[in-house]
C-alpha cells in the first residue's frame, strides 16, 4: 500500500476533532498540560513530593492523634484563620450629617488647631473649678445650737464597736447614757447592709441594714429607740430624720438600757426586732433644724454633661478617652462611691494615691489593649457618647446600676448563703457566652482570632496556676475582671463600644472605691468573719434557781493547750471572760431581776489569750425561767470584709 493511499484513508471523527482544535488553538479540559516534553532532574535534587503528602507533612507530629480528631482539628484551624481577605470593622455612622455636625461646627468656628487646644484647656479648667465649688458648698452644714457643726459619718458608723471590741461589760463603749452629738450622713445609706450573718439575740441577720428597733408605736414616728449597735444613718432614715436620696443631718442621743425593740418597716428599711434588753440605746432629737445636702447627684450631673459634650465635639480618641477616664475616676472617688473617710482632705489624698497608678493602667488600656483601635477615627460621635460613654458611666456606678444583682462576691460561701445568687450567676454566664460568641465571630472576620485565642489561653493558664497555689485563694475583683475581658473588645463595632465602656467603668469603680486589692489572698484575709472552725465549748446542764433567779453554767475542760479561757456573751454583750486555772473559772453564775419578763440569750466561745474563737449559737433562758439549748454549730457576731472597712465607731471627741 502506497503512502498516498495511507494519507487518504479516512480517520476517526474523534481524531478529526482533535486536529481541528489543535489547528484553531483551542484546548480541552482533558488535554495534556503544556510545558517541556521532559523534566530536567539532577542527582543532587530531592525527589518531587506529591501535593497530598506536602499537605500532610505539617501534621506528622500529630500522628498520635486519631485521624478524625486531626481532620476536624484542621478544619477548625482553617476556620479560625478567617477569610482570605480579612475585613476590618468600621462603624459607619447612622445619620452621618447629624452625628458629624458638632465636628464640622467646631472646625468652622475654630479652624486653627492651636485655638482648639486652648478651648479644650479652658473647658477642662471650667469643669475643675465647677466641680470644686459644688464639692466645697456640699460640705457646708448649718450649725446646730448647743450641738455645734454636724460631724460627717459613714453609712456603717455605730456607737457599739464590732466584734467584742467594747470589752467586758461594754466598758470601752461608755458612756451608755446622757451623751449626744450632731451627725451628717451621705445619701444611699438604706442600701448599706451586713454581708455575713450578724447575731441579734437568737437571730442571724444577713444582707439587710443593721437597724434594730424603731418607734414603740408603729403608727407614729415619736420616740424611736434603737439598739446601740445599729447603723446610725440607717436608723436615722428609718426614723424619718434624714432622707435616703439626699442624706442629711440630725442629733443622736444615748438613752442607756432599753428593752423590747420593735420591728417596723419604714422608709424602705425593715428594722429588726429584739425582745430583750441592751445596755446602750439611742434615739434622735426632734425639732432640730439642720440644713445639709449630699451633692453627689449634682456632681454626677456636672460630670455627665461635661464628658458628653466633650464626646460630641471631639474625634480624637486620646482626648476623649483620657479626659473621660479622669473625670469619671474623680467623680466616683470623691462623690458617687467614695471610700470611708473622716475629712475631705483625707479623702482627697486617698483618691490621689490611687489615681497615679490608675492612669498608668489607663495608658496600657489605650495603647496596648485595644481602646485606641476601637475609638480611632470614629466619626459617629452620638453613638460613641451613648454606647461607650454611657456604658462607662453604668459600669462606674455599680453601687446603683448593678446593686439589684444578688451577688456580693464570687465565692462558694457567698453563692450558697445569698438567696438568688446561683440563678443570677447562671443568667450572667449565659449572657457572657452570647457576648463571647459574637466577639469570636467578629475577630475571625478580621483574621485576628488565633492571636487572641493564644492570649486568652495564657490568661486561663495563669488562672489555673493561681487556683492550685497552696495556701492562697484567687479573688476576682472589679479591676481584674476588666483586665481579663478588655482585650476581647478591641473591635470597632457597636457592641464592642458598649462592652468596652462598661469594663472601663468597672475598673474605675473598683480602683477608686477599693484600690488595688491583691487577687491572691490568704484564707485568713478572705475569711473575714466566717467561722474559724475552732472547737466550741460543750455545756453541761445548767443549774437554775427559781427562788434566787440565777442560772449556773459549767462546761467541759479545754480541748487543748491553745485554748486557755472562755468568753460568754449575754444579749450580744460580753459579760464574762475567764481563764482556766484562775479561781472560779470553772463556772459562770448569772443573776436576773426577779421582776423581769424577758428572754436572755447566751453564747459561749473559747479564748486564746485575748482572741476569741467561734461562739456557739444562742441558748435561751426564757422569761419563764426555762433553759432552751443552743442549736449545734457556731454563730457569727461580726461584719465581714466590705463592712469592716467602712464600719466605724463614733469618735469620742464628738460626744457631748
Amino acid at each position: 500500500m502506497s503512502t498516498n493511499q495511507l494519507e487518504n484513508r479516512p480517520v476517526s471523527p474523534d481524531i478529526e476533532q482533535q486536529r481541528q482544535r489543535q489547528h484553531n488553538g483551542s484546548t480541552h479540559p482533558d488535554d495534556p498540560l503544556g510545558g517541556p516534553e521532559h523534566l530536567e532532574f539532577h542527582e543532587d535534587d530531592d525527589p518531587p513530593t506529591p501535593r497530598f503528602m506536602q499537605e500532610e507533612g505539617a501534621w506528622k507530629r500529630w500522628k498520635w492523634v486519631p485521624y478524625p480528631v486531626r481532620k476536624y482539628g484542621k478544619a477548625a484551624f482553617r476556620w479560625m484563620k478567617g477569610p482570605q481577605n480579612p475585613k476590618r470593622w468600621k462603624i459607619q455612622p447612622l445619620f452621618p450629617v447629624v452625628q458629624e455636625a458638632p465636628l464640622h461646627l467646631l472646625d468652622k468656628l475654630l479652624p486653627n488647631r492651636k485655638h482648639q487646644i486652648l478651648l479644650y484647656m479652658l473647658y477642662v479648667a471650667v469643669w475643675i473649678i465647677t466641680f470644686a465649688i459644688v464639692m466645697w458648698r456640699g460640705q457646708v452644714a448649718s450649725e446646730i445650737p448647743i450641738y455645734g457643726t454636724p460631724t460627717d459619718i459613714s453609712c456603717g458608723t455605730t456607737y457599739w464597736s464590732r466584734n467584742n471590741g467594747c470589752g467586758l461589760n461594754g466598758v470601752d463603749c461608755r458612756p451608755f447614757n446622757g451623751s449626744s452629738f450632731a451627725f451628717r450622713c451621705p445619701s444611699n445609706c438604706a442600701s448599706y447592709r451586713v454581708l455575713n450573718p450578724r447575731a441579734v439575740g437568737n437571730q442571724e441577720i444577713v444582707y439587710a441594714p443593721l437597724v434594730v428597733g424603731g418607734p414603740p408605736d408603729p403608727a407614729t414616728y415619736d420616740n424611736p429607740i434603737y439598739r446601740g449597735d445599729s447603723f446610725i444613718c440607717g436608723s436615722a432614715i428609718h426614723s424619718g430624720v434624714i432622707s435616703d436620696a439626699t442624706g442629711g443631718c440630725g442629733v443622736v442621743s444615748l438613752v442607756g438600757t432599753q428593752q423590747n425593740f420593735i420591728s417596723t418597716d419604714r422608709n424602705g428599711i425593715q428594722s429588726i426586732g429584739f425582745d430583750s434588753y441592751f445596755p446602750l440605746s439611742m434615739t434622735f432629737e426632734s425639732q432640730i433644724e439642720c440644713k445639709a445636702r449630699d451633692v453627689r447627684w449634682s456632681l454626677l450631673a456636672i460630670c455627665v454633661v461635661f464628658t458628653s459634650v466633650l464626646s460630641l465635639f471631639t474625634a480624637s480618641s486620646g482626648v476623649f478617652f483620657f479626659t473621660s477616664f479622669i473625670s469619671i475616676f474623680w467623680q466616683v472617688g470623691m462623690a458617687s462611691d467614695p471610700p470611708s473617710y473622716s475629712t475631705i482632705p483625707d479623702l482627697f489624698t486617698d483618691i490621689l494615691g490611687k489615681f497615679l497608678p490608675a492612669m498608668f493602667c489607663a495608658w496600657v488600656f489605650y495603647d496596648k489593649m485595644g481602646v485606641r483601635r476601637t475609638l480611632k477615627d470614629l466619626k459617629a460621635t452620638v453613638e460613641k457618647t451613648v454606647l461607650w460613654l454611657g456604658g462607662c458611666w453604668v459600669g462606674a456606678l455599680t453601687n446603683y446600676t448593678f446593686d439589684f444583682i444578688p451577688i456580693q462576691r464570687l465565692t462558694g460561701h457567698d453563692l450558697e448563703q445569698q438567696p438568688g445568687a446561683k440563678a443570677a450567676l447562671a443568667i450572667i454566664v449565659i449572657v457572657l457566652f452570647c457576648v463571647v460568641v459574637g466577639q469570636i465571630w467578629c475577630f475571625r472576620q478580621e483574621g485576628r482570632l488565633i492571636r487572641y485565642l493564644k492570649l486568652y489561653a495564657l490568661l486561663i493558664l495563669g488562672i489555673i496556676i493561681c487556683l492550685v497555689l497552696p495556701n492562697l485563694n484567687l479573688r476576682i475583683h472589679h479591676y481584674i475582671l476588666a483586665l481579663l475581658l478588655l482585650p476581647g473588645t478591641s473591635l470597632q463595632t457597636r457592641p464592642s463600644l458598649l462592652y468596652q465602656g462598661i469594663l472601663i467603668g468597672l475598673f474605675v469603680n473598683g480602683i477608686a472605691r477599693w484600690g488595688f486589692d491583691p487577687f491572691l489572698q490568704t484564707s485568713v484575709a478572705l475569711q473575714g468573719d466566717a467561722q474559724l472552725g475552732s472547737p466550741l465549748p460543750v455545756l453541761l446542764a445548767p443549774a437554775i434557781n427559781d427562788t434566787l433567779s440565777t442560772i449556773d453554767f459549767r462546761w467541759e475542760s479545754s480541748p487543748g493547750i491553745r485554748w486557755d479561757g472562755i468568753s460568754i456573751l449575754v444579749n450580744d454583750v460580753e459579760r464574762y471572760r475567764g481563764y482556766f486555772g484562775d479561781e472560779g473559772s470553772d463556772h459562770f453564775l448569772w443573776t436576773r431581776d426577779n421582776g423581769s419578763d424577758y428572754n436572755e440569750y447566751f453564747r459561749f466561745g473559747f479564748m486564746s489569750g485575748t482572741t476569741n474563737g467561734d461562739y456557739t449559737k444562742a441558748g435561751i433562758w426564757t422569761k419563764d425561767r426555762d433553759w432552751v439549748d443552743a442549736q449545734p454549730g457556731p454563730s457569727r457576731i461580726r461584719a465581714r470584709d466590705v463592712e469592716e472597712r467602712d464600719s466605724k465607731s463614733v469618735p469620742r471627741r464628738v460626744w457631748k
